[in-house]
């Protein structure tokens, strides 16, 4: 992959080119966005995947359910259907995709789920439910430019800053860096609980954020136990197991788990991996089976792996959550 990735390098000129100019058609108002009258707060990024956006629609979701009616609206990347769905009680996430069936299977009682790859239209929808939506959280749609958020927060990985990448296909960014200009948050996420403040003013000199924008610092806060819907598991109580990812980056999970001197396989997939029947019948040849919460949505329903799968529950942490919180909901007119 890292060979291709440099034989491609010459289309990377022409990749920035599209990207930035349609960025200046929309700056411009040659191209339109849509902007609303009540909240719409949009979390995104400017690489490929896997900068913790689901914790920090998670992390929004318990700052906000209980203050107003809330809204969570995802493409639904992966799914089987089309158009926009309103999760109910008969959705999995073959027709919502993992990541909206997560905030579904966790929320339900609080919020609405839809997913919809117009956002626009997926708006419209959910005001026309009878539980009109007062806030809605638009899950992965900072290059949707089609609407116009107005509360924008980007992530970037600690391990992995944008400012230090370039676009597709060489690089992992959807989109130039100028992009972030967009944002009004800047969450750094997935850092060392360790990290000092002579680091984060470092990472902020990089960042050089606008007059307009605040930079965070998040950590990844993993449970001290594994989870299904049958059983619990303490870490320290696991003993030969397959861990089995279908993640963008599955790094931290394995150095949290190493780092547990804890004895296990890793079996990877690629993000949003749409597991076939061999695949299920090989993984329930194993006894133990641990894997993200994301990829639990998508395998829990497999009856051949009843009683074998477990997932870790993570949280988002964040440095000076006071602040941020308080920025969330003072946009939200909470």
């Amino acid at each position: 992959m890292k060979l291709l990735r440099i034989i491609l390098f010459p289309i990377v000129p022409i990749y920035y080119i599209v990207t930035w100019i349609r960025n200046v058609m929309y700056d411009k108002g040659w191209k339109q966005s849509k902007q609303y009258d009540f909240p719409v707060i949009c979390v995104g990024n400017l690489s490929a995947g896997g900068t913790g956006k689901t914790p920090m629609v998670e992390y929004l979701i318990r700052v906000l359910k209980d203050k107003t009616t809330l809204a969570t609206l995802s493409r639904g990347y992966g799914r089987k259907s089309e158009g926009f769905i309103l999760a109910d009680a008969n959705v999995n996430a073959e027709i919502l995709g993992d990541e909206p069936y997560q905030f579904y299977h966790k929320f339900s009682e609080d919020i609405l789920v839809a997913v919809d790859a117009n956002r626009q239209e997926g708006i419209s929808k959910l005001l026309d439910t009878n539980t009109k939506p007062e806030v809605i959280l638009l899950d992965d749609a900072f290059q949707h430019r089609k609407v116009k958020a107005g509360l924008n927060i980007l992530l970037t990985t600690y391990t992995n800053l944008y400012t230090r990448d370039i676009v597709l296909p060489t690089g992992n960014l959807r989109e130039p860096k100028s992009g972030a200009k967009r944002a009004d948050l800047i969450v750094v996420t997935k850092c060392p609980i360790d990290l000092s403040a002579t680091e984060k003013q470092s990472i902020i000199a990089e960042i050089q954020p606008l007059d307009h924008q605040q930079v965070f610092f998040s950590t990844i806060a993993y449970s001290d136990e594994v989870v299904s819907e049958y059983n619990t598991i303490k870490l320290t109580d696991l003993k030969d197991f397959k861990l089995v990812t279908g993640i963008a980056n599955p790094k931290p999970l394995i150095d949290f788990l190493k780092g547990n001197a804890l004895n296990f396989e890793h079996i990877k997939f690629k993000d949003h991996h749409a597991f076939s029947i061999k695949e299920i019948d090989y993984l329930s040849t194993f006894d133990c089976i641990v894997t993200t919460e994301k990829d639990y949505m998508r395998l829990k329903d497999k009856p051949a792996l009843k009683g074998k799968l477990y997932y870790l529950p993570i949280q988002l942490e964040i440095d000076n959550a006071k602040q941020f919180n308080s920025e969330v909901t003072s946009f939200a007119k909470l």
